[in-house]
């Protein structure tokens, strides 16, 4: 020191210099950081990537992601090269060129979750097979392209509308011919099986179907006689407003897609025109039933069948609506309208024969409308009481004339028969009405009996009684 101080006992003292402090040793943990770090890398690594050894159809995958894995799985297969002997020389396709296919993704996944490198019991497991996907279009265009001198296209089924018969027609199809596909197909799955980036197979020429096939076209013809069948505006089930057929045949569109489908679409403008003629067609006033019932209000006779009235709503959209119907393949359009009930009117009619009085009555609506004074059946052949309907009738007829009978009268006129032989029926040969003189028949004069005839239809009510 070169400073000093007095002490108590008057010496003077020096301070000593302090010994200097030891460095503590850490070589140890910087040599220990990079080996540690590693070891870390190391362990991480293996979380994430697959086994040493692992292969997918000869493909090496071995300590590589799965995302890695699924590139190189993918690449090999869009290198693989086939060489095809074909009629028309060597060509050579590869992979790609064929749209060759496999799921990379979930092969490299299964690899990794089968033989993760963290688990060294997986490691140098045995090699996974692959189903390859190849598209045949994408296939057949490939070979068509390298050799042409193979190729005949084929023809598509087509639809036409054949006036003559006025429906829809179809030509067939035309199958082509090119190199084998399959063949070509079953070559890349067993280079790539096997884990070699090429090999040679000899493929003959087979037919090509065209893409629109005969069926296809026939399903769509179907559809579309369907629609000529039936095309119409209806109210109800009516077909009020007929469409002919060639006139629906203008109206539509069919654009094949070259796949099979034949799209369908309707010329709303065109149907426009027909719509403006509609009210002319539809709306109609109601017509009333007319009609003659028994006691019972049974009708017996329809003499005027009822009509409801209509009227036609809005057809502002009824154009766009049927083109729209008619492009899914439904030619009924369901019109607009509005209906009016019809009234009936129900006149109600019998017929009564009176044996003691000679007398037959016509009654309407509770009303006589006709008396008339009549000849009944006499003695053993009077006419038999009960109730009865006019069954069948005949303007005239020749009675008895047949074994079994004793009598003959030729041409009798105006006949409605009630009960079996027994009915109504005019009479030339005698004029004593008002006393019983027939075999059982109601002798009327002839123009009484055409009168009865016509007022009087099948199912009328007959009573007969004393």
């Amino acid at each position: 020191m070169t400073d000093g101080a007095p002490g108590t006992d008057g010496a003077t003292y020096a301070w000593a210099p302090p010994e200097p402090t030891k460095r503590k040793n850490r070589s140890g943990l910087w040599i220990g950081i990079p080996a540690g770090a590693t070891a870390v890398a190391l362990i991480a690594a293996s979380l994430v990537l697959i086994a040493p050894g692992a292969s997918v159809a000869g493909v090496q995958i071995g300590g590589l992601t799965a995302g890695a894995a699924a590139q190189a799985i993918s690449n090999r297969l869009a290198e693989t090269a086939i060489t095809v002997d074909s009629p028309a020389g060597a060509v050579t396709v590869t992979g790609a060129d064929l749209g060759a296919t496999v799921d990379a993704a979930a092969l490299a996944d299964k690899a990794f979750a089968d033989n993760p490198m963290w688990k060294p019991a997986s490691w140098f497991p045995e090699g996974t097979g692959v189903q390859v996907q190849v598209n045949a279009d994408e296939a057949a265009t490939a070979l068509k392209n390298r050799a042409p001198g193979t190729y005949r296209a084929p023809v598509d089924a087509s639809i036409a509308y054949d006036a003559g018969s006025q429906a829809y027609v179809a030509t067939p199809a035309e199958a082509g011919e090119g190199i084998d596909v399959a063949a070509v197909t079953a070559a890349l799955q067993s280079a790539f099986d096997a884990g070699q980036s090429s090999a040679t197979v000899t493929a003959s020429l087979v037919p090509v179907d065209a893409p629109v096939s005969t069926d296809e076209a026939g399903a769509a013809v179907a559809t579309l006689n369907g629609i000529l069948d039936s095309v119409g505006f209806y109210v109800g089930e009516e077909r009020t407003v007929p469409v002919d057929r060639a006139t629906a045949a203008s109206w539509l569109t069919v654009t094949p897609d070259g796949k099979g489908d034949f799209a369908i679409s309707a010329d709303t403008a065109a149907i426009q025109s027909a719509v403006a003629g509609l009210p002319g067609a539809v709306d109609r006033a109601p017509v009333n039933a007319d009609v003659i019932v028994d006691t019972g209000g049974e009708v017996i006779k329809a003499l005027a069948e009822g009509q409801t009235g209509r009227a036609l709503g809005d057809t502002s959209g009824v154009a766009a609506a049927f083109a729209k119907q008619l492009a899914e393949g439904n030619g009924r359009y369901a019109l607009p309208v509005t209906e009016t009930a019809f009234d009936t009117a129900k006149t109600e009619r019998r017929i009564d024969v009176n044996l003691s009085t000679q007398t037959t009555t016509l009654w309407q609506n509770g009303e006589v409308y006709r008396t008339y004074t009549i000849s009944s059946g006499a003695g053993d052949h009077a006419t038999h009481t009960g109730n009865f309907r006019i069954g069948w009738k005949t303007p005239m007829q020749d009675m008895g004339c047949v074994p079994g009978y004793d009598y003959c009268t030729k041409d009798v006129p105006w006949v409605a028969y009630f009960n079996g032989d027994e009915g109504f029926h005019g009479t030339y040969w005698h004029n004593n009405f008002g006393t019983p003189m027939s075999h059982g028949c109601i002798n009327m004069t002839i123009p009484q009996a055409k009168e009865l005839y016509d007022w009087a239809y099948r199912g009328t009510e007959v009573s007969v009684h004393y």
